[in-house]
């Protein structure tokens, strides 16, 4: 089928733009493990662009915290020390109740119902043992509540934060072991339908926190 005009002539996203994305997205969603070194020569060749925009990408990332840069210039993803996994879960505790309780007004029945529906897709992915699949989803959960808070510039900080944990919830999934959604998200869904606050705040603080600050107890990845 050819395209129309207009989508011929739409421009497309720059070679660095579309390896940021693909890069975000993995890094978000712990396809890469903790401490995985990168090169630009290596990102180049797998991506098929030059040096060029493969130095722009990671400039970004390593802007975001999505990656880190030593003092020698090895670029790492990022491996979390149990200080630093602590402060993270402290941020979302503050972060995400907050983005929760703004979204609660407008959590009409179509939304809670779209949230329940990505709760049974967690439940699928951890019942085939989908690390990438689960960890798409738990984010797609939270994220679909989130936009209804209209905080743009609140969910574009919690945002960085979920990319410096992306490889480290790979490891949290791998030592949960769980074959079911995270049991927080039903309480989540029962407070939205209640109209709940101050339980809805409780569950949301309790499921971005509890798995982290046991991986924190246990010495970090």
């Amino acid at each position: 089928m050819p395209l129309s005009p207009a989508a011929q002539s739409a421009p497309q996203p720059a070679a660095h733009e579309r390896l940021y994305r693909a890069l975000r997205s993995r890094i978000m969603l712990g396809e890469l493990p903790p401490g995985k070194a990168l090169t630009l020569r290596g990102l180049a060749a797998e991506h098929r662009v030059s040096m060029t925009p493969a130095r722009e990408a990671v400039r970004r990332l390593v802007a975001e915290g999505a990656l880190t840069l030593s003092a020698s210039g090895r670029v790492a993803t990022p491996a979390l020390s149990v200080d630093r996994l602590e402060e993270l879960a402290a941020l979302r505790a503050l972060i995400e109740p907050e983005l929760a309780a703004r979204a609660l007004p407008r959590a009409h029945f179509a939304l809670i119902d779209r949230l329940a529906a990505i709760n049974a897709a967690i439940g699928d992915a951890a019942q085939n043992r989908d690390a990438v699949g689960y960890i798409r989803s738990n984010l797609e959960f939270h994220r679909t509540l989130y936009l209804r808070a209209q905080a743009p510039a609140m969910l574009a900080m919690l945002e960085t934060i979920w990319l410096q944990l992306g490889p480290t919830m790979r490891a949290v999934y791998q030592r949960s072991r769980r074959n079911e959604p995270p049991r927080h998200h039903r309480m989540i869904l029962a407070a939205l339908r209640a109209g709940d606050e101050p339980a809805l705040r409780l569950a949301v603080r309790t499921d971005v926190t509890q798995g982290l600050r046991h991986l924190a107890a246990d010495g970090g990845p």
